[in-house]
């Protein structure tokens, strides 16, 4: 996909969103264009985290058209998945970082995993990212020697490596208290301010009203965008 193109950067189409054989979103249409920011939220169990991980390939697309990133999903090998995925960063509420090696080891085996080769190209992007999200010198240290909002920033450099076209993060906040939570939301404006989309689960309410976006909401096995209806922000 060209960067400079209108196309959206994700298009679904009358799409079903199955979790275990079970249909749980319905007729999905929405599409995501370059640097926006758009919230997902519903019930526990509304589908959400079933919607994120069919759109980074983890969930098959069994009906319907999504395209991601230039990849048709429907029509998507399974050989073809990484190179979707380094188009994509995905940010999970769990962390699932390596808490035997460093933080810098953690970026640099991401790296190594996405083809880069060259050592001080390395060195300079992983310099970067974590200068970013505002852990500059946090290279050296072990996970566990992190906060759990520092943490979840390093997951966030993580997806950044690659320079990613959006951001797929579920629940990015869930394990964390309201300041530091917050302090993640305005770390995810920043970056969204710098033209990556940025599509984020949460079940945090403060945020609609704090930062005011697009808000995307799973309900009763469809899915509402707020550019088209309305609903209630409430009970989700």
């Amino acid at each position: 996909m060209n960067v400079f193109s209108d196309e959206p950067i994700l298009l679904a189409h009358e799409a079903y969103i199955l979790q275990e054989q079970s249909i749980v979103l319905s007729k999905v249409n929405f599409s995501v264009r370059k640097g926006e920011f758009i919230y997902l939220i519903g019930r526990t169990g509304s589908g959400k985290s079933s919607l994120l991980k069919t759109l980074y390939a983890d969930l098959p697309l069994r009906s319907g058209e999504v395209t991601v990133a230039g990849f048709p999903l429907h029509q998507l090998k399974q050989r073809e998945v990484p190179f979707l995925r380094r188009k994509l960063g995905i940010i999970f509420q769990d962390f699932q970082l390596f808490y035997d090696r460093s933080v810098a080891d953690n970026l640099m085996f991401v790296l190594r995993a996405t083809g880069w080769k060259e050592s001080a190209q390395m060195k300079k992007r992983i310099a970067e990212v974590l200068l970013q999200v505002g852990l500059g010198s946090s290279g050296p240290k072990m996970p566990w020697q992190l906060s759990g909002g520092e943490q979840q920033r390093v997951v966030v450099a993580r997806a950044l490596l690659n320079e990613p076209m959006i951001l797929l993060a579920d629940e990015p906040t869930g394990n964390l208290d309201p300041e530091v939570a917050g302090g993640i939301l305005q770390l995810f404006r920043d970056i969204n301010r710098s033209g990556t989309a940025i599509l984020m689960a949460t079940h945090h309410h403060s945020f609609l009203s704090q930062f005011p976006a697009r808000i995307l909401k799973c309900q009763q096995g469809q899915l509402l965008d707020s550019v088209r209806e309305n609903f209630s922000f409430s009970g989700s």
